[in-house]
């Protein structure tokens, strides 16, 4: 009698897991995307990005706030993250074991998926004295947490221009963090990493006589002499409360990545999720309006999924896979 009770047991409990492997298998995929904090262009665009990929490519996309490019990329590559938004210089930095990464090695656990937006760095003060980069010395100015994306962006531009972390004062800060100090008169000006508009600068420019500082001629020309992934960008005039004409300044591209593990069908399918609904997602990001192909396809220092690269492939475009 204990015997059949025992079989019974053990059959009702094989019964559940097989159900459930099965309920399993035939679900749908799950993955995780780190974005950046939340006053930043990532988590807003990341956030539309998640919801076309669960409508239209039936990946249910959790969208998360973090640290940014490097915590992604090391986030994918420990299995806590499938997806990622980052800058393509700090991807960069990951795929070739240099700055950033140089201490703990390369990191190769991710492939892209597409470039996604010009990611502006914007130099942004409410000092009237500050006009150029070389008006930084001795001001007290925030450029991001050490060893973030944004930090080797201030560090490029600094240099760019003959200026040290020792010329200035540094503050190591967030976008909001840098905005709330901006207006409290604790810090001159700020380095900030986005897609423009960027909403940390839209609140503080609609609130307070804030302006962007352009990085422009010999700076610029000298950035990127030394570092070719940047290039010049404009940020028309009118994007931000107050700016009366077009500001020059240098960019990278932001870029979303995906976990090497994924599968092929996966990816393709959250590629032309994007892709083939870049007019809907341009109507509720404006960073949407910059989506396409031959964006998504250029500028990469990193090998393309191949699921990416099968969408890519029918739209004409060969990128190159690992």
């Amino acid at each position: 009698m204990k015997m059949k009770k025992l079989f019974s047991v053990v059959l009702v409990l094989t019964m559940v897991l097989a159900l459930a492997a099965c309920g399993s298998a035939g679900g749908a995929t799950s993955m995780t995307m780190g974005t950046g904090g939340t006053s930043g262009t990532y988590y807003a665009f990341g956030g539309v990005l998640g919801q076309y990929i669960k409508n239209h490519a039936g990946i249910d996309v959790k969208v998360v706030s973090t640290d940014g490019s490097k915590a992604n990329i090391e986030s994918i590559d420990a299995g806590d993250y499938q997806l990622g938004t980052v800058q393509s210089d700090v991807m960069a930095y990951a795929w070739e074991g240099t700055r950033s990464f140089e201490e703990n090695g390369k990191i190769d656990s991710f492939r892209v998926v597409a470039g996604l937006y010009a990611e502006s760095v914007q130099l942004v003060t409410m000092d009237p004295e500050i006009k150029s980069v070389a008006d930084l010395k001795g001001k007290s100015v925030s450029i991001g947490a050490p060893n973030s994306g944004v930090w080797f962006n201030a560090m490029d531009v600094l240099t760019a221009a003959g200026l040290t972390e020792a010329d200035i004062k540094p503050q190591y800060q967030s976008f909001a963090d840098s905005t709330d100090a901006l207006k409290d008169g604790k810090i001159d000006a700020a380095f900030i990493v986005a897609g423009a508009p960027t909403a940390a600068i839209t609140e503080l420019c609609t609130t307070n006589s804030a302006y962007l500082v352009p990085i422009d001629g010999e700076v610029a020309d000298k950035l990127m002499a030394d570092s070719p992934y940047y290039t010049t960008y404009t940020i028309p005039a009118g994007t931000y409360a107050g700016q009366d004409e077009d500001v020059v300044t240098v960019t990278i591209k932001a870029t979303l990545i995906v976990s090497a593990d994924a599968s092929e069908d996966d990816v393709y399918n959250l590629t032309k999720a994007i892709f083939d609904n870049t007019e809907a997602i341009a109507a509720e990001n404006g960073k949407g309006a910059e989506l396409s192909v031959e964006n998504a396809t250029s500028g990469m220092t990193a090998p393309f999924h191949a699921g990416a690269a099968k969408y890519f492939a029918e739209k004409g475009v060969t990128v190159e896979t690992e």
